[in-house]
């Protein structure tokens, strides 16, 4: 027990490094704010094509970008982007890459919240909404978007916990979020007390969100 508590509850360790970690959970935070929006706009954008498209061409290729990028590895995807661009003359600094992958990846499971969302509302809606005078567009800002966000706005939470969680992956390009600096710590003082500390700290950060969404589903399973 005493070198369990040693080794990964050192509270000593944990005070030296605290403030180390505390920069790369700022890290995750910011690249986090980053990553959602441009997912849920790229996703939502995607959704709209999907389900309001008349052209079969564009769908299916809506439907393969989704297919693709829900089934391509996200780890892969971001070596790719990062040490692969430059081969084709694209030079891109570490949170550049990171964004376009994570955003690549995202997007497409954004996309299918949101299709499974407008899915959701009954077509009816969209006549309705154009006899009042409204354009399709206007319809489907004022009046389908924000029915299909309320209908998916549990999964919409989820999926976005889930992107706090995978930025853990930037640490391959070095970019210092929470999962870099403690792996960093942990290098130093030979002791992986500091991986421990960052994995209270993801606690810590998202326990309140799981929280929310398990009450956020359990309103819906009511409603």
């Amino acid at each position: 027990m005493e070198s369990l508590i040693h080794n990964f509850f050192n509270l000593a360790v944990y005070q030296e490094v605290f403030p180390h970690l505390l920069n790369g959970l700022w890290m995750t935070i910011g690249l986090s704010a980053l990553i959602i929006p441009v997912g849920l706009l790229s996703g939502l954008l995607l959704a709209v094509g999907m389900t309001q498209t008349k052209s079969r061409f564009l769908y299916w290729s809506i439907v393969a970008y989704i297919d693709v990028f829900r089934a391509f590895p996200p780890l892969v995807l971001l070596i790719f982007v990062y040490f692969g661009w430059p081969f084709l003359g694209l030079e891109l600094d570490k949170l550049t890459a990171v964004l376009i992958a994570f955003g690549l990846n995202n997007a497409s499971y954004y996309a299918e919240v949101f299709r499974a969302g407008l899915e959701s509302i009954p077509k009816g809606q969209m006549e309705a909404a154009r006899s009042t005078g409204l354009s399709k567009l206007q319809s489907l800002l004022f009046v389908l978007i924000p029915q299909a966000v309320r209908n998916v706005f549990p999964d919409l939470v989820g999926n976005s916990i889930e992107v706090v969680k995978l930025t853990t992956l930037a640490s391959v390009v070095a970019l210092p979020e929470l999962l870099r600096a403690a792996r960093d710590a942990q290098s130093l003082l030979y002791n992986p007390s500091p991986v421990m500390l960052a994995a209270l700290m993801y606690l810590a950060l998202l326990w309140p969100l799981i929280r929310w969404l398990g009450y956020l589903e359990q309103r819906r399973s009511h409603e």
